[in-house]
């Protein structure tokens, strides 16, 4: 089991990296902006980064879905408008400039668009697999546990979401030995793979990661 009081130095730091990256590249909308990209009132964004973190043609996963983006070029603050930062959801330019005059970095513009529902969801409702489909899932599941710096966890982690459905992040990484950075990354990995769900407050097994849990503890 990985025990977050004796992960070394370098490997915390590793986890920290991996996790601000893709926290970052969420572009961390807030749900109200994600309410209007959906129902097509939001068609903007401008974000500041050191480098573009979100490509064209990109997907991008969010709690109402996936977002595509349809373009993404460099713009220099003074050329947005008020209609531009409307169209961005915010009530005024002044809000937006506000807001974007307290980053440091190259400024951006991304053309942004509702996609299509969540994969996942689907994925983690599916427990009518095939042997190929089952073969497939167990090969990513021993890959992760494999090529971890830390040894197994996945079944660790299974495990300790069934025991303790909806407990606080923290909490759990507590119980588990871990730190909680460590544990958020990994449920992710898990999500990914639509064995778990993420709620307002911690997480709890899918019916595909009940069956899937199941299936290593018989093994």
């Amino acid at each position: 089991m990985p025990d977050g009081s004796i992960l070394s130095r370098g490997v915390l730091k590793s986890i920290w990296i991996k996790s601000l990256e893709i926290y970052i590249n969420r572009m961390l909308f807030k749900v109200k902006h994600l309410e209007g990209i959906k129902s097509g009132k939001i068609s903007l964004a401008f974000r500041v980064w050191k480098k573009p973190m979100v490509k064209k043609g990109s997907l991008i996963k969010t709690v109402i879905g996936q977002l595509e983006i349809v373009d993404i070029a460099t713009i220099e603050i003074d050329e947005i408008d008020t209609a531009s930062a409307q169209v961005a959801g915010y009530e005024s330019l002044a809000e937006l400039l506000k807001i974007l005059e307290k980053r440091v970095g190259t400024l951006y513009r991304v053309e942004v668009k509702y996609h299509s529902p969540d994969p996942r969801i689907a994925m983690r409702n599916k427990t009518d697999l095939d042997e190929e489909e089952i073969s497939a899932l167990f090969k990513k599941i021993k890959r992760l546990d494999k090529y971890s710096k830390t040894g197994p966890w996945t079944s660790m982690i299974l495990q300790g979401i069934n025991q303790n459905p909806k407990l606080r992040a923290f909490d759990l990484a507590t119980k588990l030995g871990v730190t909680k950075d460590w544990l958020k990354l990994n449920v992710r990995k898990l999500k990914n793979m639509g064995l778990t769900i993420s709620h307002g407050v911690g997480y709890s097994l899918s019916p595909l990661g009940l069956k899937v849990l199941g299936m290593l503890e018989s093994n």
